[in-house]
């Protein structure tokens, strides 16, 4: 008799595979959304700072810039 042709064994076998391919799928997520984050964070250092102000009352008495 062979057990591999029934309903059971099938459908246990297609949710281990279900349950491999989720954490694949989450594995490549986070590495993906890890790249990003270091393009973001290269790109943001790579803008130039902005001139702060020399003269006038406006940007003279606090640097706010973050």
């Amino acid at each position: 008799m062979n057990i591999a042709s029934t309903s059971s064994v099938q459908s246990a076998t297609s949710a281990a595979q279900a349950k491999n391919a989720d954490a694949v799928n989450i594995l490549v997520l986070k590495k993906a959304l890890d790249m990003q984050a270091v393009s973001a964070v290269a790109m943001l250092q790579a803008l130039p700072q902005p001139a702060l102000a020399r003269q006038g009352t406006v940007g003279t008495r606090v640097n706010t810039f973050a």
